[in-house]
């Protein structure tokens, strides 16, 4: 038949803690979870607006968003030569845009950085996006401490992930311009 041995109460004590432990762990895993691309019905818009942590998809089609979208995408042109000098200094950089679905500022420069991003081949998970609604405010304390006053704001971050630099709604050039000023300004300290 075989042996068997007596489980000790100690044994049970100690896999019933460790149960508990993983249980615990999985709760607060999934209370802290936050929906992406959560729309809402913003009382200060009276519309339909996009809120927290959003994916590229997410925000692209977006009806409202995607309206405005497409054609600014399309239409942007950015310089080649930023392009080259950039491409060495955003390597291993992280890019938080926060932004509202409903701004007219949002919806005209998030498609241009992003075909800057796409000619960069910048990696979608160097990119972070977070939708506020109309009082530029998100939810969980998303964005408490980021200081935002005005969207689009882009957040530049290096790889410890403390910020060199932010583009406050609108460049002061082009946003590859005033990145790579970032940028080289950041590279130089």
């Amino acid at each position: 038949m075989g042996i068997k041995f007596p489980i000790q109460p100690q044994y049970n004590y100690i896999l019933m803690r460790k149960i508990f432990s993983v249980i615990l762990l999985l709760f607060a895993m999934n209370a802290s979870a936050q929906e992406l691309n959560k729309k809402m019905e913003d009382p200060n818009r009276h519309k339909e607006v996009m809120l927290n942590i959003c994916t590229r998809e997410g925000i692209t089609t977006f009806e409202e968003f995607k309206a405005s979208y497409d054609p600014n995408y399309a239409d942007y042109k950015p310089d080649s030569a930023t392009l080259k000098e950039l491409g060495k200094l955003t390597k291993g950089k992280k890019i938080t845009i926060v932004l509202g679905t409903w701004c007219g500022d949002s919806k005209y420069q998030v498609p241009h950085f992003l075909k800057m991003a796409d000619a960069l081949k910048l990696d979608d998970s160097d990119i972070t996006f977070i939708a506020v609604d109309g009082s530029k405010k998100a939810e969980n304390g998303l964005i408490d401490k980021l200081d935002i006053q005005r969207v689009p704001t882009f957040i530049i971050n290096d790889k410890k992930g403390v910020e060199i630099g932010r583009i406050i709604e609108t460049p002061k050039e082009t946003l590859e311009k005033d990145m790579l000023k970032i940028l080289t300004a950041a590279k130089t300290k």
